[in-house]
């Protein structure tokens, strides 16, 4: 029995120093166990089974890209997920809703309820409610199994073969099935798991029905359509991965129109309720700044003060221009330009949290401490706040308030990368070394860089000194990993 645990697939990063042949073996066991779980007859997927497709399939992913899972931008995207899967009903599935750092134009819903963003497709995005309607949408086609329905009708060809088809087209990346099927067998199982006309339907339907449930317009999923429309009119070479996986923007935005001509609600003055779009430019432009390069980045968030006719985009495109001061080091100026946008946005509490974190970078760190001591008081869920402020106790050397805000993120994101980083710091500062080692060998497993973990985590697992319970997860996932090499 493996004792990573069941979390190790739902928020690491990229493994960028994994060695190519490694990956190919490692994606080679992932859709092996993937075949073993399908029935002989049929390849018919059963819930369970593509629950445990689509969490097998999620090591895939992030071996090959590198996901933005700080807390306020996952707790975000899994706040927003959770109101549509609130008005959508049971599930079969627990969802999990991930930002992938790419800037591919692309979104996709995996197999067992994971659905991913990629950083290029949020950055088209201007509005709460675009980002819901396709939150809803890639929901639809979860609760519709369209990709296990796709994988059915691949029946003559085998699940190695199919899981590979769905990683390399819904990844975007063709390199990870390359020498192990013929392009033939490939191309034709790819053809087969775009999404048809049909499926494009339901899910945009079940968007539809479930935002105006909400009471959310759905006039936005017009309006994204009416993006994915002009690049695929205008984009000169490859079209992106979204366009290709979710074919026929011009059909699709013909269907949609269709449903808002349709729509009463449409005429009821104030039912769809107008959203501010503080929160949803904050965490795009937070998506921005760990995504593009600063030079762009800068550019973007200028020409957005400028030119954008909205009071609210040009006072969140400071907030954009703050992070890029602070990403330079000049605290002074995105303290100013910081101020300007709480100004604005007065009672904004997780702007506090932003404030306090100029200052604990500033080296204020009694300043830090009182915002982020007020912030968690007002609100004890909100992660990004309980994990700044563990991190300005550690500064303090408050080893024990440091070492309670860290075990509560923890139980909340226990596959947060960083938590580890903190928890190897802390013990460092205490001088237990063998418990440092420990942390930073899972800070490096959570990273993806495999070297470095196996290095630290080898050292915990003969380290006499530490308690049986640490020796023994070290030496469990020292073995998972040798299993993974040796394929």
């Amino acid at each position: 029995m493996l004792v990573i645990p069941k979390k190790f697939f739902h928020h690491s990063m990229s493994m960028k120093n994994t060695a190519p042949s490694l990956l190919t073996r490692i994606l080679c066991l992932v859709l092996l166990a993937g075949q073993l779980l399908l029935p002989v007859s049929g390849f018919s997927l059963t819930i369970g089974e593509e629950r445990e497709v689509g969490e097998k399939l999620l090591y895939s992913v992030r071996t090959s890209f590198r996901l933005l899972d700080d807390p306020d931008i996952s707790q975000y995207i899994n706040e927003l997920g959770n109101q549509v899967l609130t008005i959508a009903g049971p599930q079969y599935f627990d969802y999990h809703f991930f930002v992938v750092r790419s800037d591919q134009f692309n979104a996709f819903a995996a197999p067992g309820g994971l659905v991913f963003f990629y950083s290029g497709l949020i950055m088209k995005m201007d509005s709460e409610d675009q980002l819901l309607s396709v939150l809803a949408h890639e929901i639809g086609h979860v609760v519709s199994r369209h990709i296990a329905q796709r994988i059915d009708k691949g029946g003559k060809i085998s699940a190695i073969t199919m899981g590979l088809a769905v990683a390399s087209l819904f990844l975007g990346n063709p390199a990870l099935s390359q020498g192990l099927f013929t392009g033939s067998l490939a191309a034709g199982q790819a053809l087969n798991l775009h999404y048809s006309r049909q499926d494009e339907e339901q899910a945009d339907r079940l968007s539809f029905a479930w935002m105006r449930k909400m009471h959310r317009n759905p006039v936005a999923m017009e309006a994204m359509l009416r993006t994915m429309r002009r690049i695929t009119r205008y984009r000169s070479g490859k079209l992106p991965q979204y366009l290709l996986t979710h074919p026929n923007p011009e059909a699709r935005l013909d269907y949609v129109e269709s449903l808002l001509e349709n729509d009463p609600d449409q005429r009821k003055p104030g039912y769809y309720r107008k959203v501010d779009n503080f929160s949803f430019l904050r965490f795009k432009y937070r998506v921005m700044s760990q995504s593009m390069d600063i030079e762009r980045m800068r550019m973007v968030c200028t020409n957005r003060m400028t030119s954008a006719k909205d009071r609210e985009q040009k006072i969140m495109a400071q907030y954009g221009l703050a992070l890029v001061a602070r990403e330079e080091h000049n605290y002074i100026r995105a303290a100013e330009l910081l101020d300007k946008v709480m100004e604005s946005y007065p009672g904004r509490d997780i702007l506090d949290v932003d404030k306090a974190v100029l200052e604990m970078d500033s080296g204020r760190l009694d300043e830090a401490q009182a915002l982020l001591e007020k912030a968690v008081g007002r609100d004890p869920t909100d992660m990004y706040a309980v994990f700044e402020l563990a991190r300005v106790r550690s500064l303090q050397k408050d080893w024990q308030r440091a070492q309670q805000l860290l075990d509560k993120v923890g139980r909340v994101m226990p596959d947060y990368s960083q938590l580890y980083w903190e928890y190897g710091r802390l013990k460092a500062g205490q001088g237990k070394t063998g418990e440092s080692n420990f942390y930073l060998g899972k800070y490096y497993l959570y990273e993806g860089k495999i070297k470095q973990a196996k290095e630290y985590l080898g050292r915990s697992a003969k380290d006499a000194s530490l308690p049986a319970s640490i020796r023994n997860e070290a030496t469990s996932i020292l073995k998972r990993l040798q299993k993974l090499e040796n394929l």
